[in-house]
């Protein structure tokens, strides 16, 4: 008997998708060509030189995540690399090609660009539903954000929510994005504005200031991503600060999901979350 899909049984159950953005302010994105392997946490699959380069990023630099990236039609193309701070006050892209990773260094080395990257979780080798939709949703949007700043990427984390789209440097990680409201949804995110249906979270904040942030926005009907700025967490309630200069709180709270599998071909099971109250 065929078992139904990961993201299907979660959409099914109602889990909530807020509050589930992957937690890194740093991302190192290599451009990898070819079939991914399940797991690219380990970069000595990069090569020695390359892989040694990268570890060593990864292990200076705090708050970091490694994704590898690739884009359909560049087969002759040199090889990019992006250096990601994705924080809310200083977002920062630097590219770089493979020739110059030599000490990488998200403060040096490449040139700053200002584009506005879209990365479209394709993840195949990991789990269908990211190969599935992510497929679906990479498609639509070739037709609306420029080639140079789409990309398909590996594991961002919650298979369940595919397809997943992660914006940066803004941070603004989406899912459950389909085929039909794909452009619509990264447009506003690169606007700057959120769809809070499709909003997991933004990847700077940790998961107990994602549900905060979420219980304030939805109180308000704040969508702009500068509408709050993290003041703080006192492991009791965090604090925004509205550009009018008031500050808004909320109490995050963690608590059981509905019981579904983390991912294709998984075993059931409750999946704990934050949501939160106003302060």
């Amino acid at each position: 008997m065929t078992r139904s899909r990961c993201a299907d049984l979660s959409e099914a159950a109602r889990e909530p998708i807020s509050a589930t953005a992957t937690n890194a302010l740093n991302w190192l994105l290599v451009e990898v060509r070819g079939t991914w392997p399940r797991d690219v946490s380990d970069p000595g699959g990069l090569g020695p030189e390359l892989g040694t380069e990268v570890a060593n990023w990864l292990e200076r630099t705090p708050s970091s995540r490694l994704l590898f990236i690739r884009r359909p039609g560049r087969a002759r193309e040199q090889r990019a690399v992006f250096v990601v701070h994705a924080s809310e006050r200083e977002p920062l892209v630097r590219r770089l090609e493979l020739s110059d990773v030599h000490g990488l260094d998200p403060a040096r080395g490449g040139a700053e660009v200002s584009s506005q990257l879209v990365l479209v979780c394709g993840h195949g080798t990991r789990d269908a539903c990211c190969a599935l939709r992510g497929s679906a949703a990479f498609g639509a949007l070739r037709e609306t954000v420029p080639s140079d700043d789409l990309w398909f990427s590996s594991h961002q984390g919650g298979h369940r929510f595919a397809a997943n789209v992660l914006v940066l440097p803004v941070g603004i990680q989406l899912g459950r994005v389909t085929l039909d409201d794909a452009a619509g949804v990264v447009s506003d995110a690169l606007q700057g504005r959120i769809a809070l249906e499709h909003y997991r979270g933004r990847v700077a904040y940790t998961a107990r200031e994602q549900a905060a942030e979420r219980a304030v926005r939805e109180s308000r009907g704040l969508v702009r991503a500068t509408d709050l700025a993290l003041v703080g967490d006192d492991s009791t309630q965090v604090t925004f600060r509205h550009p009018d200069g008031n500050e808004l709180r909320a109490i995050p709270k963690e608590i059981a999901g509905p019981a579904v599998p983390a991912s294709c071909g998984a075993d059931p099971e409750p999946q704990r979350h934050y949501a939160a109250d106003l302060g």
